[in-house]
């Protein structure tokens, strides 16, 4: 079985793609999911001491689904029966579950059943696990891509626990290549190739987090380079199909193209917000860098305009982190579309910066008694809350009474425009300042 292959004799793993063969042996040589599987973690102690039952992991391609099974069945000493849910129906789950226990019976050996792609799982399929698992005849490890918690059955998930891995970082992705490419025993050390940084560089960024991705292209590299020689860019360029764009994430480019994005989305100008939003993708931006400079966009430049500006950006930003790459690309799209197409004020920003100035360069008068809190009877007797008029007491919804404390302020502060939802927000201000100014004649 591959089991065997995996963790016992490797005469025959070099026939294995070099994926397969670099799969780690333990956990101290799995790279990623540190959040779960650092020294320490309730999580890696369980896998440690054979215990941790069965589990769904949730994660992107390539982050090691398939190595932490199998790392999960050589913790526990379970057999490996390895399929996937596209491909086997309930009779078929009844066989695996005769074998299991057979294997039990005769062996003592207790039996892991990896589910590749779970989510495919129909209710019935699902529910044809349970009993299986409830009686131990094997322990579930269910791999998929897909939010379990939407296609998977409460039955199903109360005795599965949902384990949620994240894609691998450039850094993580950067070791796992290198290791395969040094490894004499199981990777391609014995050919003494060497990679240029370009090269490496294009390939660790453009795998996104897919290391199972990133070791095939390298694999397929290495079986066109001549041993001792050097896997160039141009041939990386070539087999993954994609070219180098050159865009330092540290560098002056990376700066202007965010700058020439966030300017274009301000000035309205749909298409060119789309250009440089493409170009910042194609280069493998974080997606969450982007995110972050289209939520100040949504306050700074389109505020009360379209207040729902900031809704939409906020529902983007939360949506990014749940479906991730590169499906986050058309919420990018999406927020940064709507926002280049609404009306523009900047007037919030300009009112903060007014008040900011007021507050940081003049004497800061006491806040008017009947502003204060009190919460203490003795508050009340010193006048705190004393002459207060609550609005909600009036017909309008509006006292006539004062908020700012007496001072030589930078008034107003807030000066809405004309464009969209700021008009209705100038018309209010305006006939409040008209029933103050009413207030004021008949006193």
């Amino acid at each position: 079985m591959m089991q065997s292959s995996l963790f016992g004799e490797t005469r025959s793993v070099v026939r294995l793609p070099l994926a397969t063969r670099m799969r780690p042996r333990t956990l101290d040589e799995f790279v990623g999911q540190s959040h779960l599987l650092a020294p320490g973690m309730p999580i890696r102690q369980a896998i440690e001491q054979g215990t941790l039952g069965s589990v769904i992991l949730w994660a992107p391609p390539g982050c090691g689904k398939t190595s932490l099974a199998y790392l999960i069945a050589h913790y526990s000493g379970a057999f490996v029966e390895n399929h996937s849910a596209v491909a086997i129906g309930v009779s078929e789950i009844r066989k695996l579950a005769e074998r299991a226990r057979h294997r039990m019976r005769t062996t003592g050996q207790p039996t892991l059943l990896l589910l590749d792609e779970i989510h495919h799982f129909n209710r019935t399929q699902q529910d044809a696990l349970l009993g299986y698992l409830e009686d131990g005849t094997f322990t579930l490890v269910g791999a998929t891509t897909e939010n379990p918690f939407f296609l998977l059955s409460n039955a199903l998930l109360s005795r599965a626990h949902v384990l949620v891995l994240k894609s691998l970082e450039e850094d993580e992705v950067r070791l796992l290549v290198e290791r395969a490419l040094h490894d004499h025993e199981r990777g391609l050390g014995e050919l003494d190739l060497r990679i240029e940084p370009a090269a490496l560089k294009h390939l660790v960024h453009t795998a996104a987090g897919d290391a199972r991705l990133a070791l095939n292209i390298l694999e397929t590299a290495a079986l066109q380079t001549p041993p001792g020689g050097t896997i160039r860019l141009a041939l990386i360029e070539q087999l993954l199909q994609k070219p180098m764009v050159r865009y330092d994430q540290q560098g002056d480019y990376h700066y202007d193209t965010i700058s020439a994005f966030i300017k274009s989305v301000r000035g309205s100008d749909p298409d060119a917000a789309l250009h440089y939003l493409a170009r910042m993708l194609v280069a493998g931006e974080d997606p969450r860098f982007i995110m972050r400079r289209l939520l100040i966009l949504a306050s700074e430049d389109v505020g009360n305009a379209n207040p729902l500006g900031l809704v939409v950006a906020s529902a983007g930003a939360q949506a990014i982190e749940r479906v991730g790459m590169p499906e986050a690309q058309l919420i990018l799209a999406h927020v940064t579309l709507y926002l280049a197409t609404s009306p523009k004020s900047n007037a919030c920003y300009a009112a903060l910066q007014r008040a900011l100035g007021d507050v940081r360069t003049k004497p800061l008068p006491p806040i008017p008694l009947h502003l204060r809190n009190a919460p203490h009877p003795a508050l009340k007797e010193m006048g705190h809350a004393a002459g207060y008029l609550y609005p909600h007491d009036f017909a309008e919804g509006w006292a006539p009474q004062r908020y700012l404390p007496e001072g030589d302020w930078q008034l107003p502060y807030y000066e809405p425009t004309t464009r969209g939802h700021e008009a209705r927000i100038r018309e209010f201000l305006q006939a409040l300042e008209r029933m103050r100014q009413n207030d004021q004649n008949h006193q």
